[in-house]
């Protein structure tokens, strides 16, 4: 056993620990304040609301830490189990080119991995959505999605992997320059295309009615500039009952979609208010922000593949015997995720100070009241805890706490 399997086998261990510990304290708050709605929302939340809200989380945090157990014995099957060693040996009997044999090895280990988590997958959309009214699509539409995205999958990934390790292969030292370049090029167009070729084959887009809605929404961007290809609204309903908004595409590709499921439950100025929040990130250039900060990430953690792909130990470490280009990055993929979760709290805090910027513009642009009665709303209709630990949402929320976030617009008023 080499230094880095200690290191791995340490690093998850503690993350497992962690995160059952995270998941404890998130369950002891819940059920803390189940029995009475936060003064906050007690006028807009009934007492029933705010206790189904609480089952539910309790449930899905049960759940997920089934999950837990179950995908980091998968990891460690698949590294120092020999797991990815042996899928790579039998693909290797085949003959076939170091590139190609790389390109099955990769598939192989994604396409075990999505059957092992189906019936998980199976359970959480069918047992506890179902169970609290949020799901609506049936088992047809669920595998008929499945098989579109694996379709879909291979046809646009199978060319850009092959690319990615023939560039691993062909270009020298200092190959992870090129993979970047080219990976965020991709990343940029699969941004663009989104919208228009791949969203329409899962989902209806039909542009929004011209009432009074749209005239505000117009005046809305208009006001600050933001030019979109459309407001369109989709069809969420057809498989779920939580609601959403958001801004997709790119450059002149930009379309802002609702949820019909929104629509349903909001009134006009509240939906305003919403969609004055997503030209905030628009505005205050938070996307562009976010995607230097991936841009960066990336080209560090391509280079620090290119590192490791160059030490024997790294390989021995995982599991795996024989070096490759393929092994080194699935070996990457595989580990990386258990050293870079203790680096959560720190984007989510970065991503919850955007989320308060973005509520600070939408203040501005409208009535904070009718962001804060869209986002009571939103909390009731998602089932969306009230009480969350305040460590554990700090690991795990992108956005603020419902109390924090309320009273922070209240301040506004």
């Amino acid at each position: 056993m080499n230094s880095l399997t200690v290191v791995f086998l340490s690093v998850v261990a503690i993350g497992v620990v962690v995160q059952i510990w995270l998941a404890q304290r998130q369950t002891r708050s819940i059920k803390t304040h189940q029995s009475a709605v936060p003064d906050a929302f007690a006028e807009k939340i009934s007492l029933n609301s705010h206790q189904k809200a609480a089952r539910y989380s309790l449930e899905k945090l049960r759940f997920g830490q089934k999950i837990l157990i179950f995908e980091t014995i998968l990891l460690l099957v698949w590294t120092v189990g020999g797991g990815l060693n042996w899928l790579d040996q039998t693909w290797q009997t085949m003959g076939w080119s170091q590139l190609w044999t790389g390109v099955a090895v990769l598939l192989t280990m994604s396409f075990i991995g999505s059957l092992l988590e189906l019936p998980m997958d199976l359970y959480r959309t069918f047992k506890i959505e179902e169970k609290y009214g949020f799901n609506r699509t049936s088992l047809g539409l669920f595998f008929s999605d499945m098989f579109k995205g694996l379709l879909i999958g291979l046809l646009i990934g199978v060319p850009f992997l092959a690319l990615v390790l023939w560039l691993m292969e062909s270009m020298g030292q200092y190959w992870w320059l090129y993979v970047w370049a080219v990976w965020m090029g991709f990343s940029l167009l699969m941004m663009w295309a989104y919208p228009t070729f791949i969203a329409p084959l899962f989902n209806k887009f039909e542009p929004l009615e011209e009432d009074g809605l749209k005239q505000q929404i117009v005046a809305l961007l208009e006001r600050n500039g933001f030019a979109s290809n459309g407001i369109f609204v989709m069809d969420g309903s057809k498989r779920s009952a939580h609601g959403n908004a958001y801004f997709t595409g790119l450059g002149s590709n930009k379309r802002i979609v609702f949820f019909d499921t929104l629509l349903n439950d909001l009134s006009h100025d509240e939906v305003v208010a919403v969609l004055a929040h997503e030209v905030g990130h628009f505005k205050r250039k938070h996307i562009q922000k976010r995607l230097i900060s991936i841009f960066a990430l990336s080209l560090m953690g391509l280079a620090l593949l290119g590192w490791l792909m160059q030490e024997p130990w790294f390989y021995t470490g995982l599991g795996v015997e024989q070096p490759s280009t393929y092994t080194a990055m699935a070996l990457f993929s595989l580990a990386m995720p258990a050293f870079t979760f203790f680096m959560s709290p720190i984007m989510s805090r970065a991503s919850r100070k955007h989320e308060f910027e973005a509520d600070d513009f939408a203040a501005e642009q409208s009535n904070p009241s009718h962001l804060i009665q869209a986002l009571v709303k939103l909390y009731k209709e998602n089932a969306n805890t009230l009480t969350p630990d305040p460590l554990y949402s700090a690991f795990y929320d992108s956005h603020p706490p419902a109390p924090v976030r309320v009273a922070h617009l209240r301040a506004k008023m």
